[in-house]
């Protein structure tokens, strides 16, 4: 059974949470105990509908506490496929998650509020999941039920979307009329809705194609620690452990060690404590190679054959996430997974307008601006660009004194001899 990673974007107060309270509530997917607590709470309010809401309210108070990661997730299954939702907050100081959430998702729901249309949030949400790779798209026309299930007020909202779309050359989106509230829609169809023949938001979510790995191919592995026990009973030994971040490595692989170019070859791949004759990305593994070669953290092990961008200069596009703007000849740190390097920002090429989505010269980018920059580091960095490989084309910025991101960036361009010319830059969505 394959696996759908979605992420649910728009404004606060869109519904995103009602509406993925309503997916796990009506697809049977809420356990008998959870259950049990909403009964009890809609008992105690004397309402006659439960408070879908509150089956992502534990996320929610772990957010404002501080005390989770940038997003959180919820799983489901259905007869047909699996699921993976991410939740990231509305609210335009949460940028940051919404980037980090959608860097993992292969689909976007984009909610808007039947009363208040498209909105400059639902613009910025659209232009960073297309950034990120995401392909398919579904325009959730929520709280239906507030404007009297109007078609005029669907189909105007899908006529404004649909100039976002053309303008960021999205080819896959599905518009759905629903209200999460009351269920319209979310996974059964409506009757209150006789005009729509589409499909329910969970049939079309069962029935979309699942989008190949971005980059099957070429193998990336890149090392996130050295185990060394030199203990009397292993002296020796030395393996690296990682996570395989695209591709297949086998034993006996003639690899590449990066960014030292040391050749050497794969002895053994060890998957939970037990030797295998290869591994397929995600999995985690530890190798071991024949010869004593100088493997760190962060360095990046490849077969012979494949040629990642090892690169000390890169253009990328930045979503600047602090309240300090960036301006060129900025010192900060770019962490690409395990690998850390000192850097400095040379040159702002230009900054994306987030209404008409057109590419302007600027001279700063200020929180939550989109900016197409050229970064330069200290050491050699494993990268590629990031249409071709999510996993390895994506990295944050950090600031060197007080270790706060700064900026969530996608590699844009890496030949050497792109920096040697003075050439138009593409627009900063066309990725």
């Amino acid at each position: 059974m394959d696996i759908l990673r979605f992420i649910t974007c728009g404004s606060v107060d869109d519904g995103k949470s009602t509406l993925i309270g309503r997916l796990l509530y009506d697809s049977d997917s809420v356990s008998l105990d959870v259950l049990a607590t909403l009964e009890k709470k809609r008992n105690a309010t004397n309402s006659t509908d439960v408070d879908l809401a509150l089956l992502t309210d534990g996320l929610k108070a772990e957010r404002e506490q501080g005390i989770t990661i940038d997003v959180a997730h919820k799983y489901f299954t259905t007869p047909r496929r699996k699921f993976i939702i991410t939740d990231a907050p509305g609210h335009v100081q949460y940028t940051r998650n919404m980037v980090t959430g959608a860097s993992n998702a292969d689909l976007a729901i984009v909610l808007v509020d039947a009363r208040q249309g498209v909105i400059e949030q639902t613009r910025r949400h659209t232009l960073l999941a297309s950034l990120l790779g995401i392909r398919q798209f579904v325009l959730a026309v929520n709280k239906l039920d507030l404007v009297g299930y109007d078609e005029a007020v669907f189909q105007q909202i899908v006529a404004d979307y649909q100039e976002i779309a053309g303008q960021l050359k999205l080819a896959h989106v599905v518009a759905i009329p629903l209200s999460a509230l009351h269920g319209d829609n979310v996974v059964k169809r409506s009757k209150h809705i006789d005009w729509y023949h589409g499909p329910s938001l969970l049939e079309h979510l069962e029935s979309v194609p699942v989008p190949a790995d971005a980059n099957p191919h070429e193998p990336r592995f890149q090392v996130q620690y050295v185990i060394r026990p030199q203990t009397e009973e292993l002296p020796d030994y030395r393996s690296y452990a990682g996570r395989i971040q695209s591709g297949t490595y086998r034993v006996g692989d003639r690899v590449r060690v990066w960014p030292s170019g040391l050749e050497t070859v794969i002895d053994v791949i060890e998957i939970d404590q037990k030797a295998v004759a290869s591994a397929t990305a995600p999995q985690g593994v530890v190798l071991s190679l024949r010869d004593d070669v100088d493997v760190s953290r962060g360095s990046t092990i490849v077969p012979v054959s494949a040629h990642p961008a090892v690169v000390r200069e890169l253009e990328a596009t930045l979503c600047w996430m602090d309240e300090r703007p960036l301006r060129a000849g900025r010192k900060l740190l770019v962490q690409h997974h395990a690998a850390v390097v000192k850097a400095s920002v040379t040159t702002i090429l230009q900054k994306t307008d987030i209404e008409t989505f057109e590419s302007q010269g600027t001279d700063e980018a200020k929180l939550n601006d989109i900016v197409r920059v050229r970064l330069k580091t200290a050491l050699p960095l494993v990268v590629d660009e990031y249409r071709q490989n999510r996993a390895t084309g994506a990295f944050i910025l950090v600031d060197e004194q007080t270790g706060a991101t700064l900026a969530a960036g996608l590699v844009a361009a890496t030949d050497p001899e792109y920096f040697t010319q003075e050439i138009p830059v593409e627009p900063a969505f066309s990725i």
